[in-house]
């Protein structure tokens, strides 16, 4: 590999390098942040309760009739 080469190589190596340590910083409010993470906890938490027996309906089952 020749001077010119090498240094490419080089060059493109330092350039992933630097590229590679961007850092990104969100800002999350942390009241809101509680809050949502409160949410889901009570969400995963939470013991279903057992639903109500559906109300009689008089029209939906025929009348019963004695032998």
């Amino acid at each position: 590999m020749n001077r010119y080469g090498l240094r490419g190589v080089v060059m493109g190596v330092a350039a992933a390098l630097v590229s590679g340590c961007v850092t990104i910083n969100i800002y999350f409010p942390a009241a809101a942040a509680e809050k949502a993470a409160d949410k889901i906890i009570d969400q995963v938490w939470r013991i279903p309760e057992s639903p109500p027996p559906p109300p009689a309906d008089p029209s939906a089952a025929p009348p019963a009739t004695k032998p």
